[in-house]
């Protein structure tokens, strides 16, 4: 976003910021997959432990993946890709990787959208990625008490057992990016296709998927 767009949606009284996962230029080739752990209890453990196993999982299909607290409840990890695939496609692989999380890990994660099946579990959401939805982006505060911002992190931070999702703020962010800079300043430059992760992800042994 420019300077002029932030001043003037600051003036629409906008707080949190969205951004669709495509670009203006070609809006029905995303150019990032979301995986979105979102948490049923508070218990941030499982979330952590989650978006770790993607990270290992999206390496083995050749991706680099770059997690983010969301500054509300859990975790984003985003995958940037090269815009050779559409919506349909992206939200067929990231359900496939999904999937094959919750079927390895059945006891903390699951894909199953309503809350009532869910039996505490953390939520693999991946339906963010289809065609005009949104997702918060990194640095926006979050129409929250005390304004926790969603920030990106390094994975070894993922370790910390003291982490939580609103750990950062508007007060708290600035001495951050001082002290340890953007996480994700090299993410334009890690851009991966898609279709090769999508084929190795189809030669893996099955798992039976859980819900």
């Amino acid at each position: 976003m420019t300077t002029a767009t932030l001043a003037y949606l600051a003036g629409q009284a906008c707080v949190a910021f969205h951004a669709w996962l495509s670009r203006a230029d070609r809006l029905e080739r995303p150019d990032r997959v979301i995986f979105d752990f979102d948490p049923s209890g508070s218990d941030f453990a499982p979330v952590r432990a989650g978006a770790l196993a993607a990270a290992r999982l999206l390496e083995q299909l050749g991706l680099d993946a770059f997690v983010a607290l969301t500054g509300s409840r859990g975790l984003h990890v985003v995958v940037p890709i090269d815009r050779g695939a559409g919506f349909d496609e992206v939200r067929g692989f990231a359900r496939g990787v999904a999937d094959r999380l919750a079927a390895g890990d059945p006891n903390h994660l699951t894909v199953e959208a309503r809350k009532e099946n869910r039996r505490g579990r953390v939520l693999i959401d991946v339906m963010r990625n289809a065609y005009a939805r949104t997702a918060v982006v990194p640095y926006s505060a979050r129409l929250l008490p005390g304004a926790p911002v969603a920030t990106p992190l390094e994975w070894s931070e993922l370790s910390s057992r003291r982490l939580q999702p609103q750990a950062y703020t508007l007060t708290t962010i600035a001495r951050r990016l001082d002290a340890r800079g953007d996480p994700w300043a090299d993410l334009p430059r890690r851009t991966r296709p898609l279709a090769p992760a999508r084929r190795a992800l189809e030669l893996m042994p099955a798992l039976s998927r859980a819900t």
